[in-house]
């Protein structure tokens, strides 16, 4: 939150100097939505505290204060994204156990996605996907745009699973499969910075089922966030100017989700640091 801090200090200055009405508007909502996210983070701090004083006297109320705190973090992380943005989603399936099944699972999940943003009137927009021979997909990556995207779908997350007999099941045993979903934001550049220097990018020739290629020119491209460690590829456009830009969007949305944990984990630490852990030895 230092960050927040020494915005809104900078924030402070500016109104002391000459600014159009545009611009005293402007750095006037800027300055109430800094202070609303400090505010926010205070009371999550509280709520922290609490809900440690209520474990030990009554368990009920402190179950109160946590689904409190779980909606106002929540309130938090939206805070954090720009308005205009708040409808913009990275959504990440992924084949977990479960062989060639798995990957018809994640298919099945993405064109249900897919049919809910057409009921919804949102737009979806292929990134890139990794397709095996029967039609499945051992991972596939989109963006979804409408309003409200990332409210309705931000609970998706996490390990899906299935019951049933697969299409390659000749026995007709029931089977269970996994996948793996991923909600994240999407991010402006300006909000989260990414120095070229702490980039590597490589390019590849794309390739399709089977591994087997499908461009003769090196359009994929794969960047990798040398501090993080984070990769990302993308090889679905036909340039590689184009795969290079849609890998920059998701990387930005990984990295703002790498960020909100730290977010979380500071929060954690602030409260202990205000609280201690309770020994005697305090």
């Amino acid at each position: 939150m230092d960050g927040i801090r020494e915005r809104m200090k900078e924030l402070e200055n500016s109104f002391a100097e000459k600014l159009s009405a545009d611009e005293i508007k402007r750095l006037s909502k800027e300055y109430t939505r800094c202070q609303e996210i400090l505010e926010t983070y205070n009371r999550l701090l509280d709520l922290e505290e609490e809900i440690e004083l209520w474990k030990e006297e009554n368990m009920d109320e402190a179950m109160k204060l946590e689904k409190e705190k779980e909606k106002l973090f929540q309130r938090f992380l939206l805070l954090l994204l720009p308005e205009e943005k708040r409808g913009s989603v990275i959504m990440e399936i992924r084949a977990g156990a479960g062989g060639e099944e798995a990957a018809l699972f994640a298919s099945d999940l993405f064109r249900m996605y897919y049919k809910y943003a057409e009921k919804k009137g949102w737009e979806v927009e292929i990134a890139s996907f990794n397709e095996t021979d029967l039609g499945g997909f051992k991972e596939i990556v989109f963006f979804v745009k409408g309003k409200d995207a990332f409210r309705r779908l931000k609970y998706e997350s996490g390990v899906h699973r299935v019951q049933r007999i697969p299409v390659t099941e000749s026995g007709g045993r029931i089977h269970t499969s996994t996948a793996t979903v991923a909600v994240l934001p999407e991010v402006e550049e300006v909000e989260i910075e990414i120095k070229p220097d702490d980039l590597k990018i490589e390019t590849f020739r794309a390739s399709g089922k089977g591994g087997q290629y499908v461009n003769k020119t090196e359009s994929a491209v794969r960047i990798t966030h040398i501090p993080t460690g984070i990769t990302v590829s993308c090889q679905n456009e036909r340039s590689q100017h184009q795969n290079k830009q849609t890998a920059l969007r998701i990387l930005r949305a990984r990295l703002y989700q790498l960020y909100k944990k730290k977010a979380q984990e500071e929060i954690s630490a602030e409260r202990k640091k205000q609280i201690g852990t309770g020994d005697r030895s305090e």
